[in-house]
Formats: C-alpha cells, structure tokens, sequence
C-alpha cells in the first residue's frame, strides 16, 4: 500500500505541469492558434518564478511571476503571429529558442540556490487516511489548479456561450468574422491565456516539484504538452488523461528500473509518444473515432478585409 501510494503521488507531481502548459494549449489552439514556443514559456516561467520566490519567500509571487512572464511571452508571440501574421510555426519556434537563451541569462545567478518548496495541504483525520488520504487531501495547490483548471476549460468551451464563439473562430474564422466577432482580440487573449498557463506550468517545476533552478529543467515537457493536445484530440478530458499517462510511464521507468526489471527505459519512454501515433493514424482513417478532430483553422493567419 505504500509503495502504491508512493507511485501514485509521484505521478501526480510529475503530471501537473504537462496538465497545466497542455490545457492552456488546449484553448489557444481551439481558438486556430498554433503556438510551438511552449518549452520557452515554461522555462520562463520556471526561472521567473524561482526567482519571484527567492527574492520574496512567497511560493504565490513565484507562481504569479510565473504567469506574467508566460503571458509576456506569449504576447511577443501573439504580436508576430497574429499582429503581423507571421507564419505561426516559425513564431513559434522562435519563442522557444528566445525563451531557453533568456532564461538561461535570468536564472544563471540562481543556480544552486534552493528555496522552502509549495506546501501541501493537511486535513486532520482526512489526510491521515490510508492510501486516499494524501493522494486526494494532501496535495500542494498546483495540483488542484490543475484539475480545477481543466474542470473550467471543459465548462468554458462547451457550456458558454463565449465558448462557443471561441471555437467558432478555431474553426472558420472567415465567417466569424463575417458575423462580427473580433477573430485577432478573440485569439489574442486565447494566446495569452495559454501563456498563463505554460508559465504557471514551468513555475511548478521549482516552487514545488524540485525546490531549486537548473537551466533547461523543463527537459522537453513543453514539447510533450503540445503532443497532448493532439493526443487528447483537443478534448480537455483526453489532455488530461494523457498528461496523467505521460506522468505515469516517467515514474514507472524509474521505478523498473530501481526493481532492476529487464525493460529497456528507452522502450518505457517512447510508449506515450507510440500511443500518440496510433491516436493520429485512428484520427485520419475514421475521423469520428475519437469524437474530436483538429479545429479547422488551425495555424492558419488571418488578416480581416476590413
């Protein structure tokens, strides 16, 4: 039981910051914004954040200095791409390359320190129950957030009407346009809001799931949060599940290891990203398969006629 307690909450922690960056993700690209610079945004927000909670001792301002240099981020991006209409792969791409450099320079003074990590919650009696009682009462607020932030995307996209208009835009946005919505304003704040989330994503890896900075400490899970939202089929149930899986197979790799079990690591970490290729190849064979298919829009620029 402990050890099945023990794995649990690791995953858990290592699945937090894929749910977070990927569920903001989810709502960008909802909205037709394809944006790949989410491994900058939450190494920004990992050495802002740290940094926030060094200077201050307040995990809150570390995530909050989190959230600004993500959404800073991404409104350079939202600039470039739907500003200027820059090609937003390219835009993209250059994010992530700006924000790694940046981050370096930022966190470089860090390196070494450690700060008092996110506390986690206690409920007398309830924490202290066997098994459920840490998993569900006795995590720090970031996991929470998580799961009440794809909670309210999922509510959001499919029981509002703002909603509703945000994924009309993903889907046409000519005719969005034509019946008067503001597509830029629209996908503006669904970029910015997606920022937020990356960044608050990357300020978990120092403020709670290791206390201290390293540069490039994201290692790649801007990249995997991106697979994800292609994964879940831009459903905020399926992202989560698959950010909960990509969790799982990191901490089951560590403990097959530990247990000295002959199963290449290597194997263990290409299965979510297998699953991912079996999950497009079922989407363009039979597109009502997984319920969901890309927004039609998606990636491409627009520039309103009037």
């Amino acid at each position: 039981m402990g050890l099945l307690e023990a794995i649990i909450l690791s995953v858990l922690a290592a699945s937090t910051p894929l749910l977070l960056a990927a569920a903001g993700e989810l709502v960008a690209e909802r909205a037709g914004v394809l944006n790949l610079g989410l491994e900058g945004l939450m190494i920004m927000g990992a050495a802002c954040g740290f940094a926030g909670a060094h200077f201050t001792g307040s995990v809150i301002v570390g995530a909050l200095a989190g959230i600004v240099a993500g959404m800073f981020m991404s409104a350079i991006f939202a600039g470039l791409a739907l500003g200027l209409a820059v090609n937003q792969v390219a835009a993209g791409l250059a994010q992530t390359i700006f924000g790694i450099g940046l981050s370096g320079l930022i966190g470089a003074g860090f390196v070494g320190e450690r700060i008092e990590p996110a506390p986690h919650l206690y409920l007398p009696v309830l924490t202290d129950l066997p098994l459920v009682g840490k998993i569900v009462f006795g995590q720090d607020g970031f996991v929470y957030a998580s799961i009440a932030l794809v909670v309210g995307i999922w509510w959001f996209l499919y029981r509002t009407r703002a909603g509703l208009i945000l994924r009309a835009v993903g889907e046409n946005h000519a005719s969005a346009h034509a019946l008067g919505y503001p597509v830029l304003r629209i996908r503006a704040l669904a970029v910015l809001f997606g920022g937020a989330c990356a960044g608050l994503g990357g300020a978990y890896l120092p403020l709670a799931y290791t206390p201290f900075f390293i540069p490039g400490m994201t290692a790649g899970r801007g990249w995997i949060a991106l697979a994800l939202v292609v994964f879940g089929s831009w459903l905020p149930s399926r992202v989560a599940a698959g950010a909960y899986l990509f969790g799982a197979v990191t901490i089951l790799q560590l403990h097959a290891q530990a247990m000295s079990l002959p199963i290449p690591s290597q194997f263990m970490s290409s299965l979510p990203y297998l699953a991912t290729v079996l999950v497009l190849i079922a989407i363009s064979r039979r597109r009502g398969l997984a319920g969901s298919v890309a927004p039609a829009s998606l990636g491409l620029a627009f520039v309103p006629d009037r």
